[in-house]
């Protein structure tokens, strides 16, 4: 596979994992975090240090506006659900293992 293929293979792929988690916004990241190891935080933060191996300066913020699609503080105010206790104590078992 030719690499200009490949990455637009994977810009694709990725563009298909942003709307799938903007369609469900009710999966908390805490729940990412404990299922997958991973949350939309991750990935603004692999984004902007993406953008800066390229030269680009994408902050944090900004990179989470991309991953959000919003600002992070709306998202935050509008989605974000308070972690139950099921959740931290699953987040606790994670970290102790």
């Amino acid at each position: 596979m030719a690499d200009d293929t490949q990455t637009r293979i994977e810009a694709a792929t990725f563009r298909r994992l942003l709307k799938h988690l903007d369609d469900n916004k009710q999966v908390q990241n805490i729940d990412l975090m404990i299922l997958a190891d991973f949350c939309r935080n991750c990935l603004a933060k692999w984004y902007s240090a993406a953008a800066a191996e390229e030269g680009e300066a994408i902050d944090y913020e900004a990179a989470r506006e991309i991953i959000y699609k919003m600002p992070y503080s709306e998202w935050k105010e509008n989605y974000q659900a308070p972690a139950t206790q099921a959740q931290l104590d699953a987040m606790a078992a994670k970290k102790k293992a």
